[in-house]
C-alpha cells in the first residue's frame, strides 16, 4: 500500500498475514513434489497438506476428513449447491434473498435449465432471515436450503443453528455460506449443526485462489471436477499445495486469535461511526451492528451518492458501496433491496470493513478524509481536498458513469414519447417519431434547419480535453444529418462549490477550440448546478432538403461503412481504472476528439441512403436503429469492424463499462451472434462509444471508392456488413472473414 493509503474494505478481502507468508514460503521455492507421488518430495508435500486439513478441521471444529479443499468461496458454494442436486437427481432448493451471488447465480442457473424449484425467502429490515418463513418455504421435495452465515454487506448474523434444526427435523440438508464469518467470529460446525459450510481463504488472510468446503460425515456430493482421486475422490486436480499451506496456517491463527480480535474491531468500527456521524450527522445504520460481524459498518450517508464518494476518495480510502462485486453497478444492492432500504439511500450506502491490520490512528484520519469529501460534495463550499493542496484535477473522480454510459436505455424515452401528442407541423422533417438524435425543420424557403442537443459526464481527466471531446459529440450528430453546423450553445451541469470556476473556464476553452475547428461560433448557454459535471452543446445546423440524412431508407444490398474504429468506452473505463496502456488510450482520445466533418464531406459525394452515428448505445444498438427505421435486416461481420488495438485484451481483464453490459443485454431481442464469436466478441460490437463514427448505407457500386477516399483522408473505414433483407431490424453477426457484399 501506498504511504497514505488507508484500507477498510476487509470484506472485499484481506491482505496476506506475514505469519501466513512465512508459512507458504517453504512451499514456494523449495518443497515443490506433487502430493500424490510416494517418493520422499511426494510425502513431504502430502504432509503438508493434510497438516493443513487437519489446520482448517480445528478451526471449524470437525473432522479432518470432512474438509474438502477448493479453488475459493465461489467453488465451494458452486460444490455444494450443484454437488447435492445433481447427487438426488434435482428437487426444491431454498435460498434467502440476501446471499451472495455465487449462491443466488448458481440456483438462478439450475432453476433456469429446469434442474431445480427455487424459493428465495426475504429478510427484515435488519436483512435477518426468519426461521419459520424458511420452514414454511420447505416442501416435501426439498433436498436442500443455503443461509449465509454471516452477510457480506451489512454483517447481520444469521439464526443458522435455528434454520439447520428445523431442516433436521424435515430430513432437509443446508448449507451456509460463511466466507464472511471465519476469522472473524467463532465458527463450530457442531454448534451450528450444518451439513455444508464455505470457507473463502482471501477473506481471512490467505491468499486468493483457496478455499474448503466443509462436509458432514455421511451427506454425498457429485463431484463437479473429475479426474483422478484428489481430495478423497470429491475434486480432481493435483493439490495446490503453496496456497493450501497458507489457509492451513490462516486458519490456525483465526482460531488462536477470533476472540481477543472481534472486539477491538467492534470498537474501531463504532469510533468510525461517532466520528462520521459527528462531522456529517444525517446518516443512517444498515443491519444490526450490536448482532453483527463486529468490523462491519453499512452507512448511507443522506445527500452523498456513495459511487462519487469512493471514486473522489480512491487514493485515499478503500472503502465498497454495498458489496465489492458490485463496484461497477450503479443499481441498488440486491441486499439493500430485500431490506427494503429506499433505493435513494441505497446510493448513499457505503460499506467500511476493518481488519486485523487497522490502528486507531487510521480510523481518526479516515473519518476525517470522509467527512471532507462526502461534505465537499453535499455542496459545502471550500470543502474539496484537492483545491486545498494543489493537486490536479481528475475530471473522471467526480462522476458515476463514464460519458454516454450514463443514458437511459433507449426504450425508456420511446416509451414515454409513444403517450404524448406529436407536432403536425408540416416544417417538421424529423421529429421524436425517429430515433434520430437531432430534429429537421423545414424553413420558408426549403432550408431545412437541424439541431441537436447532447450532454454528457466526464471521460478523461483533463478538464480542457473534456471540454473538446463533448463538442466533438455534439457535432456529430449534425454532421450525421448531412448538415453544416452554424453555431452552438453551452449546456453545462457542474459542481461549482467542488470543483470552482478555474475548472470550468479550462472546459469551455477545450470546446472553443473545437468550435474554430468547425468554424462556428458559440453564442452563450444554460448552466445549472450538479453533483456531476456534465457538459455538452446544443448545435443548429443547416442542410438542402435534397441533402438531408436520415437514419431510415436503407436498402437491401446496400453496404454498411463505418468511419472510426470503436472500443473507447473500454478505453475510457480502462483509463479512470489507472490500467490504460498509454499508446491505445491515446489513440482513443484523439478519435473521440476527431470531428467526423471529413467523413461527412466525403460521404455526400456517395448519396447514402441511410446514416447515424455511433454514441452510447454501441455499433450493434446505433445499427439496429438504422436497419430497424428503415424497415430492413442486416449482416454485421465481425471480423471487418474496426477496433482500437488492445481493446479485447482490456475486455478480457474486465474493463467493461456498465453501458457496454447493459447494451448487450439490450440486443439479445433482436441480435443473433454466431456461434464462433466469444463474449469479448460482443461487449467489444456492444461498446458504449463517445464522439464515435459515422455508419452509413451505400450502394455497393460507390461503396470502393467512398473508402478509399476515406482512407485517404486519414480515416481507419471499413465496409463492415451489409442490408440483407426487408424485416424488423435483426442482426445476424457473423464471425466469418468474408467481404460483406451480396
Amino acid at each position: 500500500m501506498s504511504q497514505g493509503f488507508i484500507y477498510l474494505d476487509y470484506n472485499s478481502t484481506t491482505p496476506v498475514d506475514p505469519r501466513v507468508a512465512e508459512a507458504m514460503r517453504p512451499y514456494l521455492s523449495g518443497f515443490f513434489g506433487n502430493p500424490s507421488s510416494m517418493h520422499r518430495a511426494g510425502r513431504e508435500a502430502r504432509a503438508a497438506v493434510e497438516r493443513a486439513r487437519a489446520q482448517v478441521a480445528r478451526c471449524l471444529r470437525c473432522e479432518a476428513d470432512e474438509v474438502v479443499f477448493t479453488s475459493g468461496g465461489s467453488e465451494s458454494n458452486n460444490f455444494a449447491i450443484r454437488g447435492v442436486v445433481e447427487a438426488v437427481g434435482g428437487g426444491h432448493v431454498v435460498v434467502s434473498a440476501v446471499e451472495h451471488p455465487a449462491v443466488l447465480e448458481v440456483v438462478r442457473a439450475l432453476e433456469r435449465s429446469g434442474r431445480i424449484a427455487l424459493t428465495v425467502v426475504g429478510v427484515d429490515n435488519s436483512g435477518k432471515v426468519e426461521p419459520a418463513d424458511v420452514e414454511r418455504a420447505i416442501r416435501p421435495d426439498t433436498v436442500l436450503v443455503s443461509v449465509m452465515l454471516a452477510n457480506n454487506e451489512v454483517g447481520t448474523i444469521q439464526p443458522v443453528a435455528e434454520i439447520a434444526g428445523l431442516c433436521r427435523r424435515r430430513g432437509v440438508l443446508i448449507h451456509t455460506d460463511a466466507a464472511q464469518a471465519v476469522g472473524k467470529i467463532e465458527v463450530d460446525v457442531g454448534r451450528l449443526g450444518v451439513d455444508l459450510l464455505t470457507v473463502a481463504g482471501h477473506k481471512l488472510y490467505a491468499p486468493k485462489g483457496i478455499g474448503a468446503l466443509f462436509i458432514r460425515h455421511g451427506v454425498h456430493l457429485e463431484p463437479l471436477i473429475r479426474g483422478a482421486g484428489h481430495e478423497m475422490g470429491l475434486r480432481a486436480g493435483t493439490e495446490n499445495v503453496l496456497e493450501q499451506v497458507g489457509l492451513g496456517a490462516a486458519c490456525e491463527i483465526a482460531q488462536r486469535e477470533v476472540g481477543r480480535e472481534g472486539p477491538r474491531l467492534a470498537a474501531l468500527r463504532d469510533t468510525l461511526y461517532t466520528r462520521l456521524e459527528e462531522g456529517l450527522g444525517d446518516i443512517v445504520v444498515h443491519g444490526d451492528p450490536e448482532r453483527g460481524l463486529p468490523n462491519t459498518l453499512s452507512v448511507a450517508i443522506e445527500g452523498v451518492d456513495a459511487g462519487l464518494l469512493l471514486t473522489r476518495l480512491e487514493e485515499q480510502v478503500a472503502a465498497s458501496a454495498g458489496a465489492a462485486c458490485h463496484a461497477e453497478s450503479v443499481e441498488p444492492s440486491h441486499v439493500l433491496a430485500a431490506m427494503s432500504v429506499p433505493t435513494e439511500s441505497s446510493l448513499a450506502t457505503v460499506r467500511f470493513s476493518v481488519g486485523r491490520f487497522t490502528t486507531e490512528d487510521e480510523i481518526e484520519e479516515a473519518a476525517r478524509r470522509v467527512v471532507q469529501v462526502a461534505a465537499g460534495l453535499r455542496g459545502e463550499r471550500g470543502t474539496d481536498p484537492s483545491a486545498a493542496t494543489g493537486e490536479v484535477v481528475r475530471l473522471t473522480r467526480y462522476t458515476h458513469g463514464l460519458g454516454c454510459a450514463c443514458k437511459l436505455e433507449p426504450r425508456v424515452l420511446e416509451e414515454i414519447l409513444k403517450e404524448l401528442p406529436r407536432s403536425s407541423r408540416r416544417e417538421v422533417l424529423v421529429g421524436a417519431e425517429t430515433s434520430d438524435d437531432a430534429c429537421a425543420w423545414r424553413l420558408e424557403d426549403g432550408t431545412v434547419l437541424v439541431q441537436t442537443l447532447d450532454f454528457f459526464t466526464p471521460v478523461v481527466d483533463s478538464p480542457r480535453q473534456f471540454g473538446a471531446i463533448a463538442a466533438a459529440n455534439a457535432l456529430s450528430d449534425v454532421y450525421a444529418m448531412g448538415a453544416q453546423p452554424l453555431f452552438a450553445l453551452n449546456i453545462v451541469g457542474f459542481p461549482i462549490a467542488v470543483l470552482g470556476q478555474e475548472v470550468l473556464r479550462e472546459i469551455l476553452e477545450g470546446a472553443l477550440e473545437v468550435a474554430g475547428e468547425a468554424d462556428i461560433p458559440v453564442l452563450g448557454g444554460h448552466t445549472v448546478e450538479d453533483t456531476e459535471p456534465k457538459f455538452g452543446w446544443v448545435v443548429t445546423g443547416t442542410v438542402e432538403e435534397a441533402d438531408l440524412w436520415r437514419n431510415a431508407g436503407a436498402r437491401p444490398g446496400d453496404l454498411l461503412v463505418l468511419t472510426k474504429p470503436i472500443g473507447t468506452g473500454i478505453w475510457a473505463t480502462a483509463a479512470k481504472h489507472g490500467r490504460a496502456p498509454a499508446e491505445g488510450w491515446s489513440q482513443a482520445c484523439v478519435l473521440m476528439r476527431q470531428l467526423n466533418r471529413d467523413a461527412a464531406r466525403l460521404l455526400r459525394d456517395a448519396r447514402p441512403s441511410a446514416v447515424t452515428d455511433i454514441t452510447g448505445f454501441g455499433l450493434v444498438g446505433h445499427l439496429h436503429e438504422l436497419l430497424s427505421a428503415s424497415r430492413v435486416d442486416g449482416e454485421l461481420v465481425a471480423a471487418a469492424v474496426p477496433v482500437i488495438g488492445g481493446t479485447r485484451a482490456l475486455v478480457a481483464s474486465g474493463e467493461v463499462p456498465g453501458g457496454t453490459r447493459a447494451n448487450l443485454e439490450h440486443a439479445r431481442a433482436w441480435c443473433r451472434w454466431a456461434t464462433g464469436l466469444t463474449e469479448t466478441d460482443r461487449l467489444v460490437l456492444c461498446d458504449a462509444q463517445t464522439s464515435g463514427g459515422l455508419l452509413a448505407a451505400v450502394g455497393e457500386r460507390r461503396a470502393d471508392e467512398l473508402i478509399d477516399e476515406l482512407v485517404g483522408a486519414g480515416l481507419d473505414a471499413a465496409v463492415i456488413g451489409r442490408v440483407t433483407e426487408a424485416g424488423e431490424g435483426h442482426i445476424d453477426v457473423s464471425a466469418e472473414r468474408h467481404s460483406p457484399k451480396p
